[in-house]
């Protein structure tokens, strides 16, 4: 801690230490650290190397934290802090409606539990529907976070934000175009891998994809690791998504990617 006269004196001349800058915008040390480390708030220095805030740097701070608090990763915040009004418009946006998702699924899952506190309270006994509803919504809630043990830290604000501007008109035509596709594929199974048909449809299959990741190489590589993996899925995820669990299916799309690469397509 600074002496009286010494933190008179900095702030008079509009800079405070690390210690004092924490103090007044109610953060720790620590973080203003990493901070500067990640080029979020970046201090100067003064002549014996001590880091050197101003009140100016208030300001970027209280962005920081809100952002910070609101879910989007630091990593993130850097660019949005150098980016124009609109893209950070876009990106609190997404944000919001990533934590609308989240309150409909908490509203659900809360709902499901008073149905079955109140069978408690009626009869004693809680039906077995509205257990299963209460385990089902769960998993929902779940199923909303498993998924993203397969991005790397640097892409899931990305894959965030992806999901969160997913309205349920996507959701429900992309649903549609996926079932379509199996549908077709199942119907050219036994065709030449490097025909016509088979690579139309290998191409639908990546395009599919390709609405999700909007071409971001590390969202792609992110999808490949989590279909990889889908034997480890969550049961509901499973159910929910029985057909990317065909094998035959993955050998249909594998067979043309393959059929491509050797004719150079």
């Amino acid at each position: 801690m600074l002496e009286g006269g010494e933190t008179q004196q900095l702030s008079a001349n509009g800079y405070y230490r690390a210690r004092q800058f924490a103090e007044l915008a109610g953060v720790t040390v620590r973080a203003l650290h990493h901070y500067d480390r990640l080029g979020l708030l970046k201090a100067q220095r003064s002549t014996a190397g001590y880091r050197l805030y101003q009140e100016s740097d208030l300001h970027r701070l209280e962005q920081i934290v809100a952002l910070k608090f609101i879910g989007i990763p630091l990593r993130r915040i850097t660019g949005l802090l150098k980016a124009d009004a609109v893209k950070l418009s876009q990106a609190l946006r997404a944000q919001r409606r990533m934590l609308e998702e989240k309150k409909r699924l908490l509203e659900t899952t809360i709902d499901a539990i008073h149905k079955a506190e109140d069978g408690l309270e009626r009869s004693g006994m809680v039906e077995a529907s509205v257990l299963r509803k209460v385990i089902e919504v769960i998993e929902m809630q779940n199923n909303s976070d498993w998924q993203m043990k397969y991005f790397q830290d640097g892409v899931k604000g990305k894959v965030e934000e992806r999901r969160a501007a997913w309205t349920p008109e996507i959701q429900a035509r992309t649903e549609r175009d996926w079932a379509d596709l199996f549908r077709d594929i199942e119907g050219a199974l036994d065709e030449d891998p490097a025909s016509p048909r088979s690579q139309a449809l290998v191409s639908r299959w990546e395009n599919l994809i390709l609405a999700f990741t909007g071409g971001n190489q590390e969202l792609v590589h992110g999808v490949k690791a989590m279909y990889a993996d889908r034997g480890n899925w969550p049961s509901s995820a499973q159910v929910q998504m029985k057909p990317f669990l065909d094998e035959r299916m993955w050998a249909f799309f594998r067979n043309g990617i393959a059929a491509r690469n050797r004719t150079g397509g």
